[in-house]
């Protein structure tokens, strides 16, 4: 599933810095080839992270799309990205990470649906074992 589009990062980053990081045949444009392989390439890299969450294209979360945004441009930077498209990228893999292990929550739908993980665990007691009360417990 692809979380950003050609036209969230020319709204996010500007067109002509797009121009500059995919115009490889120096057409003055934006090579789609080479910005749609970014954009898939970012969008691989939060599946991973985002596998157990259920959500189609229609729900997919707010918070999504400038985490894809950001990891999409920085690998448009290919070998040469500044630090601040580096930091950028560093604290959406943080984001990713958090929201995998549970302690962020990945947020909110246009419609304002809580997205849901498909595989929490869940814990059940196997009841008290020790205890004062002797219906309740073997001693």
């Amino acid at each position: 599933m692809l979380y950003c589009s050609k036209q969230s990062l020319i709204d996010r980053f500007s067109e002509d810095e797009l121009i500059q990081l995919t115009d490889r045949n120096n057409l003055g444009v934006i090579d789609d080839n080479v910005l749609n392989r970014a954009i898939e390439d970012a969008s691989t890299e939060m599946d991973g992270y985002l596998s157990r969450f259920n959500y189609t294209a229609d729900t997919l979360p707010e918070s999504l799309e400038p985490l894809a945004c950001n990891i999409a441009r920085y690998y448009l930077y290919d070998d040469a990205p500044s630090d601040h498209i580096t930091t950028r990228y560093n604290n959406a893999i943080k984001y990713l990470e958090k929201v995998n292990k549970g302690t962020l929550t990945i947020g909110k739908t246009e419609q304002g649906v809580e997205v849901a993980s498909v595989d929490l665990p869940e814990m059940q007691s196997g009841g008290t074992v020790f205890g004062r009360d002797k219906s309740k417990s073997f001693i």
